[in-house]
C-alpha cells in the first residue's frame, strides 16, 4: 500500500472536500498510515485534529470536514492503525483489532509531529467514539499542543449488554491473552457491506447511512467489520485508565463532551462523570440522538455544532473579514 501514492475515496454522492489531500506518514514501530490535510480558502483561524471512531475509514467524515472548513478552519483528518487505509495487522482485514492503546497513542504523536509546522494554531482536537476515548487519553497522558477539546459521544465506557462491566474486562483480559486475541468475540462477526438501516441504530438519518454505505461499496478495502478479543479488551483497558482517580484531572483545557440520548454503544454515564472531573469540562447531551451524532439529522447535528462553536469561539475567533 505504502508503494502507491495515498488517495481518497471520491463518489458522486461524497466527493472529497475543496483541497483535501491524502498522505502516508509512519507510526509507531514503523507503521504505515493514512492522513489527510483541508485548508479553508481564506487565512485559517486555527487546526482541527479530527479523530474517528471504530471501524470508520476518515472518508466517513467528509461533511464534517465541510462543515469545520466553513467555519475557517483548517482540517487534519487520520485512519487509526487497522482502519480504512492505513495497515492492518491481522490478515482479515474486516476484524477490528488492537493491542492495546499505547500503539494507538504513540501513532498520534507521530501524526502531530508529521504535521505541526503545516497546521496552524490554535489547535482543537475533536473525536468521535473510540476516537474521542483516545483523544482524551492523549491530553490526560501530557499532550500539551491543542487549545481545547470537542468530542461526540466518546468511548469512555461501554455498553456491555447485559453482561457485567467487571466481567467483560476479565473476560476480554484473559482471553486477549490465552491465544485468542485475534479471533471475534462471540457474536460480534458481521459483514459491513451486509448492514441495512433498519436494522442499525447508529443514525435517525437514512440518506447520510446511505451515502456512508455507498463509500464503501466504492472501496471495500476501506471497511471494517466486528471487534476482535484483542480490541475489546483494548477497549475496557482504556476506559478503566480514564476512569481511575486522578486520570483526567490534569487536562487543563476547556474539553466539551456531547452524548448521545439513545445511544446502545457506549455509556453516557461515564461520559458525565468524566466531563465533572475535568477541570474546565462541560457535558451536552443531544436529545433523540443515535450513536453517531455527526451524520445524525440535521436538528441533532445542529446541538453538537453549537456546542462546539461555544467551545472554539473565544480560543479561535473569527476574524472580521470572514463575517458578512
Amino acid at each position: 500500500m505504502a508503494e502507491q501514492p495515498a488517495f481518497l475515496v471520491s463518489i458522486p454522492e461524497a466527493p472529497v472536500p475543496d483541497h483535501g489531500k491524502a498522505e502516508w506518514f509512519r507510526g509507531a514501530e514503523g507503521t504505515t498510515l493514512r492522513a489527510a490535510t483541508f485548508f479553508p480558502d481564506g487565512p485559517a483561524r486555527g487546526s482541527v485534529v479530527l479523530s474517528p471512531g471504530r471501524s470508520e475509514p476518515l472518508e466517513k467524515y467528509y461533511e464534517v470536514v465541510s462543515d469545520l472548513l466553513a467555519r475557517g478552519f483548517a482540517v487534519l483528518l487520520h485512519d487509526w492503525r487497522g482502519q480504512g487505509l492505513s495497515a492492518r495487522s491481522l490478515p482479515d482485514r474486516l476484524k477490528g483489532h488492537a493491542r492495546g492503546f499505547k500503539p494507538f497513542l504513540a501513532d498520534y504523536g507521530a501524526l502531530l509531529d508529521a504535521f505541526e509546522v503545516r497546521m496552524p494554531k490554535p489547535w482543537i482536537a475533536m473525536g468521535h467514539s473510540m476516537g474521542g476515548c483516545l483523544t482524551l487519553l492523549a491530553l490526560a497522558k501530557g499532550e500539551d499542543r491543542f487549545s481545547a477539546c470537542v468530542l461526540s459521544a466518546p468511548m469512555l465506557g461501554l455498553n456491555t449488554g447485559g453482561v457485567p462491566p467487571w466481567a467483560a474486562t476479565m473476560l476480554s483480559w484473559t482471553l486477549a491473552r490465552a491465544g485468542l486475541a485475534g479471533q471475534y468475540v462471540k457474536g460480534a462477526q458481521y459483514d459491513p457491506l451486509a448492514q441495512t438501516f433498519e436494522n442499525d441504530t447508529l443514525t435517525h438519518d437514512r440518506a447520510r447511512y446511505e451515502r456512508y454505505m455507498a463509500q464503501l461499496r466504492a472501496d471495500p478495502r476501506i471497511a471494517v467489520g466486528g471487534m476482535t478479543w484483542g480490541w475489546l479488551d483494548f477497549a475496557v483497558s482504556a476506559c478503566a485508565w480514564l476512569g481511575r482517580k486522578g486520570a483526567v484531572e490534569g487536562v487543563s483545557v476547556p474539553v466539551t463532551i456531547t452524548s448521545a440520548e439513545l445511544d446502545d454503544r457506549v455509556s453516557n454515564p461515564a461520559q458525565k462523570a468524566i466531563a465533572g472531573r475535568l477541570p474546565r469540562g462541560r457535558h451536552v447531551e443531544v436529545a433523540g440522538a443515535f450513536h453517531e451524532i455527526l451524520i445524525e439529522t440535521d436538528p441533532r447535528r445542529a446541538v453538537f455544532w453549537k456546542a462546539f462553536d461555544e467551545t472554539v469561539d473565544a480560543i479561535a475567533p473569527i476574524s472580521p473579514s470572514a463575517v458578512g
